[in-house]
Protein backbone atom coordinates (compact mmCIF):
# COMPACT_ATOMS: atom_id res chain seq x y z
CA UNK A 1 0.00 0.00 0.00
CA UNK A 2 3.16 2.81 0.83
CA UNK A 3 4.68 1.56 -1.95
CA UNK A 4 1.37 2.03 -4.47
CA UNK A 5 0.98 5.63 -2.62
CA UNK A 6 4.58 6.42 -3.23
CA UNK A 7 4.45 5.78 -6.93
CA UNK A 8 1.34 7.89 -6.81
CA UNK A 9 3.30 10.84 -5.58
CA UNK A 10 6.29 9.61 -7.72
CA UNK A 11 4.22 10.05 -10.75
CA UNK A 12 2.50 13.34 -9.19
CA UNK A 13 5.60 15.07 -9.08
CA UNK A 14 6.80 13.83 -12.70
CA UNK A 15 3.60 15.25 -14.39
CA UNK A 16 3.67 18.57 -12.32
CA UNK A 17 7.39 19.16 -13.87
CA UNK A 18 6.62 17.49 -17.33
CA UNK A 19 3.45 20.62 -16.86
CA UNK A 20 6.20 23.30 -15.39
CA UNK A 21 8.36 22.93 -18.57
CA UNK A 22 5.32 22.92 -21.00
CA UNK A 23 3.72 25.70 -19.79
CA UNK A 24 6.95 27.38 -19.69
CA UNK A 25 8.15 27.52 -23.15
CA UNK A 26 4.40 27.93 -24.53
CA UNK A 27 4.12 31.03 -22.58
CA UNK A 28 7.24 32.16 -23.79
CA UNK A 29 5.94 31.27 -27.05
CA UNK A 30 2.84 32.95 -26.90
CA UNK A 31 4.38 36.03 -25.17
CA UNK A 32 6.95 35.95 -28.58
CA UNK A 33 3.93 35.33 -31.12
CA UNK A 34 1.53 37.84 -30.05
CA UNK A 35 4.52 40.46 -29.95
CA UNK A 36 5.12 39.92 -33.88
CA UNK A 37 1.65 39.25 -34.91
CA UNK A 38 1.51 41.10 -38.08
CA UNK A 39 -0.30 38.52 -40.03
CA UNK A 40 -2.84 38.27 -37.57
CA UNK A 41 -3.87 36.25 -34.08
CA UNK A 42 -5.22 33.58 -35.75
CA UNK A 43 -1.93 32.24 -36.76
CA UNK A 44 -0.82 32.47 -33.19
CA UNK A 45 -3.01 29.87 -31.88
CA UNK A 46 -1.85 27.29 -34.72
CA UNK A 47 1.61 27.75 -33.83
CA UNK A 48 0.86 27.32 -29.67
CA UNK A 49 -1.15 23.96 -30.28
CA UNK A 50 1.18 22.15 -32.63
CA UNK A 51 4.20 22.84 -30.61
CA UNK A 52 1.95 21.98 -27.30
CA UNK A 53 0.91 18.42 -29.64
CA UNK A 54 4.80 17.89 -30.27
CA UNK A 55 5.75 17.22 -27.03
CA UNK A 56 2.44 15.55 -25.76
CA UNK A 57 0.31 17.80 -24.72
CA UNK A 58 -2.43 20.38 -26.20
CA UNK A 59 -3.10 23.85 -25.22
CA UNK A 60 -5.79 26.62 -26.47
CA UNK A 61 -6.27 30.15 -26.42
CA UNK A 62 -8.72 32.85 -26.33
CA UNK A 63 -6.75 35.43 -27.71
CA UNK A 64 -6.95 39.53 -28.52
CA UNK A 65 -4.50 41.17 -29.97
CA UNK A 66 -2.15 42.20 -26.95
CA UNK A 67 -2.71 39.39 -24.51
CA UNK A 68 -4.25 35.76 -24.63
CA UNK A 69 -5.16 33.20 -22.16
CA UNK A 70 -3.52 30.09 -22.52
CA UNK A 71 -4.42 26.58 -20.94
CA UNK A 72 -2.15 24.15 -21.06
CA UNK A 73 -2.46 20.25 -21.01
CA UNK A 74 -0.06 18.22 -19.83
CA UNK A 75 0.82 14.35 -21.50
CA UNK A 76 -0.33 13.21 -17.87
CA UNK A 77 -3.60 15.27 -18.04
CA UNK A 78 -3.23 17.88 -15.98
CA UNK A 79 -3.87 21.32 -16.66
CA UNK A 80 -2.97 25.00 -15.84
CA UNK A 81 -4.18 28.24 -16.84
CA UNK A 82 -1.88 31.60 -17.29
CA UNK A 83 -1.97 35.13 -19.01
CA UNK A 84 0.20 36.35 -21.55
CA UNK A 85 0.68 40.06 -22.59
CA UNK A 86 2.43 40.63 -25.66
CA UNK A 87 2.11 43.83 -26.94
CA UNK A 88 1.72 44.04 -30.94
CA UNK A 89 4.59 45.62 -33.20
CA UNK A 90 7.24 44.51 -36.17
CA UNK A 91 10.18 46.47 -35.47
CA UNK A 92 12.28 43.26 -34.38
CA UNK A 93 11.60 40.55 -37.58
CA UNK A 94 15.14 39.11 -36.25
CA UNK A 95 13.17 37.24 -33.89
CA UNK A 96 11.01 36.01 -36.00
CA UNK A 97 13.18 34.84 -38.38
CA UNK A 98 14.99 33.19 -35.38
CA UNK A 99 11.73 31.39 -34.47
CA UNK A 100 10.54 29.45 -37.81
CA UNK A 101 13.52 26.97 -37.71
CA UNK A 102 12.62 26.46 -34.02
CA UNK A 103 9.17 25.49 -34.33
CA UNK A 104 10.21 23.44 -37.47
CA UNK A 105 12.28 21.49 -35.54
CA UNK A 106 10.00 21.45 -32.61
CA UNK A 107 6.77 20.18 -34.72
CA UNK A 108 8.96 17.66 -36.21
CA UNK A 109 10.09 15.98 -32.65
CA UNK A 110 13.55 16.50 -33.69
CA UNK A 111 14.03 18.40 -30.05
CA UNK A 112 13.09 18.26 -26.75
CA UNK A 113 11.41 20.55 -24.63
CA UNK A 114 14.36 21.62 -22.51
CA UNK A 115 16.56 22.59 -25.44
CA UNK A 116 13.42 24.21 -27.19
CA UNK A 117 13.09 26.64 -24.53
CA UNK A 118 16.88 27.01 -24.00
CA UNK A 119 16.79 28.56 -27.37
CA UNK A 120 13.57 30.23 -27.39
CA UNK A 121 14.93 32.07 -24.29
CA UNK A 122 18.03 32.98 -26.63
CA UNK A 123 15.84 34.26 -29.16
CA UNK A 124 14.39 36.74 -26.62
CA UNK A 125 16.77 37.89 -25.11
CA UNK A 126 18.57 38.44 -27.89
CA UNK A 127 20.24 42.14 -28.48
CA UNK A 128 18.81 43.83 -31.81
CA UNK A 129 20.93 42.52 -34.91
CA UNK A 130 22.13 45.98 -36.26
CA UNK A 131 23.55 49.14 -34.38
CA UNK A 132 21.69 52.33 -33.78
CA UNK A 133 23.09 54.25 -36.45
CA UNK A 134 22.56 51.34 -39.12
CA UNK A 135 18.60 51.28 -38.25
CA UNK A 136 18.28 55.02 -38.53
CA UNK A 137 20.25 54.58 -41.94
CA UNK A 138 17.00 51.98 -42.41
CA UNK A 139 14.60 54.29 -41.46
CA UNK A 140 15.73 56.83 -44.06
CA UNK A 141 16.05 54.89 -46.81
CA UNK A 142 13.03 53.30 -46.52
CA UNK A 143 11.17 56.73 -46.38
CA UNK A 144 13.69 57.74 -49.90
CA UNK A 145 12.91 54.71 -51.07
CA UNK A 146 8.64 55.15 -50.77
CA UNK A 147 9.17 58.98 -51.95
CA UNK A 148 8.73 58.48 -55.57
CA UNK A 149 5.11 56.56 -54.87
CA UNK A 150 4.21 60.04 -53.35
CA UNK A 151 5.57 62.17 -56.11
CA UNK A 152 8.24 61.00 -58.90
CA UNK A 153 9.83 64.55 -58.67
CA UNK A 154 13.50 65.59 -57.64
CA UNK A 155 12.20 67.79 -54.70
CA UNK A 156 10.06 65.02 -52.86
CA UNK A 157 13.36 63.08 -53.00
CA UNK A 158 15.24 66.19 -51.30
CA UNK A 159 12.67 66.64 -49.19
CA UNK A 160 12.35 63.30 -47.53
CA UNK A 161 16.00 63.04 -47.29
CA UNK A 162 15.29 66.12 -44.91
CA UNK A 163 12.58 65.13 -42.83
CA UNK A 164 13.51 61.53 -42.97
CA UNK A 165 16.46 62.31 -41.22
CA UNK A 166 14.54 63.91 -38.74
CA UNK A 167 11.68 61.37 -38.32
CA UNK A 168 14.80 58.60 -37.89
CA UNK A 169 16.44 60.53 -35.05
CA UNK A 170 13.44 60.94 -33.15
CA UNK A 171 12.55 57.03 -33.73
CA UNK A 172 16.42 56.10 -32.44
CA UNK A 173 16.59 58.37 -29.77
CA UNK A 174 13.00 56.79 -28.02
CA UNK A 175 14.48 53.38 -28.45
CA UNK A 176 16.98 54.99 -25.55
CA UNK A 177 13.86 57.51 -23.57
CA UNK A 178 10.85 55.43 -23.07
CA UNK A 179 8.38 58.56 -22.28
CA UNK A 180 9.09 59.54 -25.72
CA UNK A 181 8.57 55.56 -26.84
CA UNK A 182 4.94 56.40 -25.78
CA UNK A 183 3.91 59.60 -28.06
CA UNK A 184 6.56 59.09 -30.55
CA UNK A 185 3.97 59.35 -33.60
CA UNK A 186 2.30 62.61 -32.13
CA UNK A 187 6.12 63.97 -31.88
CA UNK A 188 7.20 62.96 -35.36
CA UNK A 189 4.30 64.15 -37.17
CA UNK A 190 4.26 67.46 -34.91
CA UNK A 191 7.98 67.98 -35.96
CA UNK A 192 7.91 67.18 -40.05
CA UNK A 193 4.67 68.87 -40.12
CA UNK A 194 6.48 72.10 -38.71
CA UNK A 195 9.52 71.61 -40.99
CA UNK A 196 7.83 70.96 -44.46
CA UNK A 197 5.70 73.96 -44.03
CA UNK A 198 8.50 76.03 -42.98
CA UNK A 199 11.24 74.73 -45.12
CA UNK A 200 9.68 73.19 -48.17
CA UNK A 201 6.21 73.79 -48.91
CA UNK A 202 6.68 77.44 -50.18
CA UNK A 203 5.46 76.76 -53.78
CA UNK A 204 2.77 75.06 -54.88
CA UNK A 205 4.07 74.03 -58.22
CA UNK A 206 6.62 71.55 -55.99
CA UNK A 207 3.38 69.77 -54.74
CA UNK A 208 1.19 69.65 -51.46
CA UNK A 209 2.47 69.62 -47.83
CA UNK A 210 0.53 66.24 -47.16
CA UNK A 211 2.62 64.58 -50.28
CA UNK A 212 6.17 65.98 -49.07
CA UNK A 213 5.30 64.77 -45.63
CA UNK A 214 4.00 61.36 -45.65
CA UNK A 215 7.65 59.45 -47.09
CA UNK A 216 8.78 60.57 -43.62
CA UNK A 217 5.97 59.25 -41.61
CA UNK A 218 5.34 56.68 -43.19
CA UNK A 219 7.45 54.31 -41.15
CA UNK A 220 5.00 54.84 -38.33
CA UNK A 221 1.80 54.59 -40.33
CA UNK A 222 -0.05 51.68 -39.11
CA UNK A 223 -1.22 50.01 -42.70
CA UNK A 224 0.25 46.53 -40.72
CA UNK A 225 -2.65 46.63 -38.50
CA UNK A 226 -5.40 47.61 -40.55
CA UNK A 227 -4.52 44.76 -43.04
CA UNK A 228 -4.18 42.46 -39.84
CA UNK A 229 -7.09 43.68 -38.64
CA UNK A 230 -9.13 43.17 -41.68
CA UNK A 231 -8.10 39.78 -42.10
CA UNK A 232 -9.20 38.90 -38.70
CA UNK A 233 -12.71 40.22 -39.29
CA UNK A 234 -13.19 38.47 -42.50
CA UNK A 235 -11.58 35.08 -40.30
CA UNK A 236 -14.16 35.50 -38.18
CA UNK A 237 -12.23 36.89 -35.10
CA UNK A 238 -14.42 39.66 -34.24
CA UNK A 239 -13.43 40.78 -31.05
CA UNK A 240 -9.01 40.30 -32.04
CA UNK A 241 -10.30 42.38 -35.43
CA UNK A 242 -12.05 45.28 -33.56
CA UNK A 243 -9.60 46.02 -31.60
CA UNK A 244 -6.78 45.80 -33.86
CA UNK A 245 -8.66 48.14 -36.29
CA UNK A 246 -9.59 50.54 -33.14
CA UNK A 247 -6.27 50.71 -32.56
CA UNK A 248 -4.93 51.50 -35.70
CA UNK A 249 -7.15 54.08 -36.36
CA UNK A 250 -5.98 55.73 -33.04
CA UNK A 251 -2.56 55.64 -34.26
CA UNK A 252 -3.76 57.05 -37.42
CA UNK A 253 -5.14 59.75 -35.71
CA UNK A 254 -2.35 60.52 -33.89
CA UNK A 255 0.00 61.14 -36.92
CA UNK A 256 -3.39 63.04 -38.05
CA UNK A 257 -3.32 65.39 -34.87
CA UNK A 258 0.55 65.59 -34.99
CA UNK A 259 0.15 66.94 -38.92
CA UNK A 260 -2.29 69.59 -37.66
CA UNK A 261 -0.30 70.79 -34.25
CA UNK A 262 2.01 71.56 -36.90
CA UNK A 263 0.11 74.01 -38.84
CA UNK A 264 -1.16 75.38 -35.83
CA UNK A 265 2.49 76.50 -34.80
CA UNK A 266 3.48 77.75 -37.85
CA UNK A 267 0.26 79.84 -37.93
CA UNK A 268 -0.68 78.63 -41.36
CA UNK A 269 -4.08 78.14 -42.54
CA UNK A 270 -5.47 74.61 -42.83
CA UNK A 271 -6.09 75.30 -46.54
CA UNK A 272 -2.22 74.44 -47.35
CA UNK A 273 -3.00 71.15 -46.31
CA UNK A 274 -3.54 70.21 -50.35
CA UNK A 275 -2.40 66.93 -52.03
CA UNK A 276 -1.89 67.75 -55.23
CA UNK A 277 1.00 65.87 -57.12
CA UNK A 278 3.69 68.34 -58.76
CA UNK A 279 4.60 67.45 -62.38
CA UNK A 280 7.18 64.23 -62.45
CA UNK A 281 11.04 64.88 -63.57
CA UNK A 282 12.18 61.52 -62.72
CA UNK A 283 13.98 59.30 -64.87
CA UNK A 284 12.68 55.82 -65.24
CA UNK A 285 15.69 54.39 -63.93
CA UNK A 286 15.41 56.28 -60.53
CA UNK A 287 12.25 54.87 -60.11
CA UNK A 288 13.39 51.48 -61.22
CA UNK A 289 16.07 51.77 -58.94
CA UNK A 290 14.52 53.50 -55.37
CA UNK A 291 12.48 49.49 -54.70
CA UNK A 292 16.31 48.70 -54.53
CA UNK A 293 16.71 51.74 -52.14
CA UNK A 294 13.28 51.34 -50.50
CA UNK A 295 14.07 47.46 -49.43
CA UNK A 296 17.60 47.79 -48.06
CA UNK A 297 15.92 50.26 -45.77
CA UNK A 298 13.16 48.05 -44.51
CA UNK A 299 15.83 45.36 -43.79
CA UNK A 300 17.92 47.99 -41.32
CA UNK A 301 14.58 49.22 -40.17
CA UNK A 302 13.25 46.54 -39.29
CA UNK A 303 16.19 44.16 -37.96
CA UNK A 304 15.54 41.73 -41.21
CA UNK A 305 18.77 39.40 -41.82
CA UNK A 306 20.54 40.74 -44.39
CA UNK A 307 20.85 37.22 -46.30
CA UNK A 308 16.77 37.52 -46.92
CA UNK A 309 17.79 40.85 -49.04
CA UNK A 310 17.10 39.11 -52.51
CA UNK A 311 13.77 37.02 -52.39
CA UNK A 312 12.62 40.60 -50.61
CA UNK A 313 13.62 42.51 -53.53
CA UNK A 314 12.09 40.19 -55.98
CA UNK A 315 8.44 40.23 -54.63
CA UNK A 316 9.01 43.42 -54.29
CA UNK A 317 9.29 43.73 -58.30
CA UNK A 318 6.79 41.02 -58.47
CA UNK A 319 4.27 42.94 -56.18
CA UNK A 320 4.58 46.40 -58.38
CA UNK A 321 4.33 45.16 -61.25
CA UNK A 322 1.33 43.22 -60.90
CA UNK A 323 -0.22 46.29 -59.20
CA UNK A 324 1.04 48.35 -62.42
CA UNK A 325 -0.51 46.07 -65.09
CA UNK A 326 -3.97 45.12 -63.37
CA UNK A 327 -4.41 48.56 -62.35
CA UNK A 328 -4.32 49.56 -65.88
CA UNK A 329 -6.64 46.77 -66.86
CA UNK A 330 -9.44 46.73 -64.05
CA UNK A 331 -8.78 49.50 -61.82
CA UNK A 332 -7.02 50.58 -58.39
CA UNK A 333 -8.59 48.40 -56.07
CA UNK A 334 -8.50 44.82 -58.79
CA UNK A 335 -5.10 45.96 -59.39
CA UNK A 336 -4.13 45.74 -55.48
CA UNK A 337 -6.42 42.66 -54.89
CA UNK A 338 -4.82 40.75 -57.50
CA UNK A 339 -1.21 41.79 -56.32
CA UNK A 340 -1.81 40.85 -52.65
CA UNK A 341 -3.15 37.37 -53.74
CA UNK A 342 0.11 36.79 -56.52
CA UNK A 343 2.13 38.25 -53.11
CA UNK A 344 0.75 35.91 -50.42
CA UNK A 345 0.89 32.71 -52.38
CA UNK A 346 4.39 33.77 -53.69
CA UNK A 347 5.51 33.96 -50.18
CA UNK A 348 3.62 31.09 -49.01
CA UNK A 349 5.16 28.95 -51.31
CA UNK A 350 8.66 30.41 -50.91
CA UNK A 351 8.74 30.22 -47.04
CA UNK A 352 8.06 26.68 -47.24
CA UNK A 353 11.46 24.75 -46.66
CA UNK A 354 12.94 25.84 -43.31
CA UNK A 355 15.70 27.11 -44.19
CA UNK A 356 13.83 29.81 -46.05
CA UNK A 357 12.37 33.34 -44.75
CA UNK A 358 9.05 33.33 -42.44
CA UNK A 359 5.67 34.15 -44.37
CA UNK A 360 5.47 37.42 -42.91
CA UNK A 361 8.71 38.76 -43.68
CA UNK A 362 8.52 37.83 -46.98
CA UNK A 363 5.42 39.59 -47.14
CA UNK A 364 5.71 42.58 -45.48
CA UNK A 365 8.02 44.91 -48.01
CA UNK A 366 5.78 43.98 -50.88
CA UNK A 367 2.76 44.93 -48.81
CA UNK A 368 3.99 48.15 -47.70
CA UNK A 369 3.88 48.88 -51.61
CA UNK A 370 0.76 48.85 -51.75
CA UNK A 371 0.62 51.99 -49.48
CA UNK A 372 -2.84 51.29 -47.79
CA UNK A 373 -1.94 53.26 -44.70
CA UNK A 374 -0.76 56.13 -46.37
CA UNK A 375 -4.17 56.82 -47.79
CA UNK A 376 -5.96 57.18 -44.55
CA UNK A 377 -3.14 60.28 -43.86
CA UNK A 378 -3.85 61.92 -46.93
CA UNK A 379 -7.76 61.10 -46.36
CA UNK A 380 -7.56 63.18 -42.53
CA UNK A 381 -5.59 66.05 -43.52
CA UNK A 382 -6.76 66.40 -46.73
CA UNK A 383 -10.35 66.94 -44.74
CA UNK A 384 -8.42 68.99 -42.30
CA UNK A 385 -6.94 71.53 -44.98
CA UNK A 386 -11.10 71.91 -45.74
CA UNK A 387 -11.36 69.76 -49.15
CA UNK A 388 -13.60 68.26 -48.14
CA UNK A 389 -14.72 65.96 -51.15
CA UNK A 390 -10.90 64.96 -51.47
CA UNK A 391 -11.24 63.76 -48.28
CA UNK A 392 -13.94 61.59 -48.46
CA UNK A 393 -12.77 59.80 -51.50
CA UNK A 394 -9.26 59.26 -49.79
CA UNK A 395 -11.27 57.95 -47.14
CA UNK A 396 -13.40 55.65 -49.12
CA UNK A 397 -10.13 54.44 -50.89
CA UNK A 398 -8.51 53.55 -47.55
CA UNK A 399 -11.49 51.20 -46.77
CA UNK A 400 -11.93 49.25 -50.39
CA UNK A 401 -8.48 48.86 -50.84
CA UNK A 402 -7.81 47.90 -47.25
CA UNK A 403 -10.55 45.41 -47.79
CA UNK A 404 -9.49 44.29 -50.79
CA UNK A 405 -5.44 43.54 -49.56
CA UNK A 406 -6.93 41.62 -46.55
CA UNK A 407 -9.10 39.47 -48.82
CA UNK A 408 -6.42 39.24 -51.20
CA UNK A 409 -3.79 37.90 -48.90
CA UNK A 410 -6.14 35.46 -47.28
CA UNK A 411 -6.98 34.19 -50.74
CA UNK A 412 -3.41 33.68 -51.99
CA UNK A 413 -2.17 32.12 -48.76
CA UNK A 414 -5.47 29.46 -49.47
CA UNK A 415 -4.35 28.83 -53.01
CA UNK A 416 -0.65 28.18 -51.95
CA UNK A 417 -1.71 26.16 -49.04
CA UNK A 418 -5.26 24.63 -49.32
CA UNK A 419 -7.80 25.71 -46.74
CA UNK A 420 -5.49 25.42 -44.26
CA UNK A 421 -5.31 28.94 -43.05
CA UNK A 422 -8.61 29.72 -42.98
CA UNK A 423 -10.36 26.50 -41.59
CA UNK A 424 -7.63 27.32 -38.58
CA UNK A 425 -9.14 31.00 -38.19
CA UNK A 426 -13.30 30.05 -38.82
CA UNK A 427 -12.94 27.16 -36.59
CA UNK A 428 -10.00 26.59 -33.97
CA UNK A 429 -8.97 23.68 -33.58
CA UNK A 430 -9.70 23.79 -29.62
CA UNK A 431 -11.79 24.88 -26.99
CA UNK A 432 -11.65 28.82 -26.08
CA UNK A 433 -12.93 28.30 -22.51
CA UNK A 434 -10.54 30.49 -20.18
CA UNK A 435 -10.44 29.18 -16.57
CA UNK A 436 -10.36 31.14 -12.88
CA UNK A 437 -6.93 32.87 -12.54
CA UNK A 438 -4.86 34.40 -9.75
CA UNK A 439 -2.25 36.98 -10.12
CA UNK A 440 1.40 35.70 -10.07
CA UNK A 441 4.55 37.73 -10.73
CA UNK A 442 3.69 39.17 -14.30
CA UNK A 443 1.27 36.21 -15.57
CA UNK A 444 -1.95 34.37 -13.81
CA UNK A 445 -2.19 31.02 -12.91
CA UNK A 446 -5.39 28.54 -12.42
CA UNK A 447 -5.94 26.07 -10.03
CA UNK A 448 -4.04 22.81 -11.87
CA UNK A 449 -6.71 19.85 -12.24
CA UNK A 450 -6.59 16.02 -12.49
CA UNK A 451 -8.77 14.81 -15.73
Amino acid sequence: MEQHEDAVVDDAVVDDAVLDDLTAFLSRLTGLLLRSSGEGAHLVERAVADSARAFGGGASLLLVPEAATLTVTAPGGRTRTVTVHGFPEVFRLDQVAALKPLLDEVHAGRIGITEADRRLTAIETAPAPYPWWLKFLGIVLFALGFAPLMQPTWYEIAATAVLGTLSAALAVTADRVPVLARILPLVVSVAVSVVTIEVFADDPARGGPVLLMLPALFYFVPGDYLSAAAVELAAGLITTGSIRLVYAVFLLVQLYLGVLLGVLVTGTSTHALFDIAADADLPRWALFLAWVVFTAGTLFAFAIPVRFFWPLLLLVYVTVGVQSAFTKLVGETGGTFVAAVVLSAAATLIARPPDRPPRLILILPGFFTLTVGSLGMRGLTTLAGGYVIEGFQDLLKLVTIVTALAVGLMVGGALAQGDTVTRTAVHPRAPRTPSASNEQGGTRHADEAAP
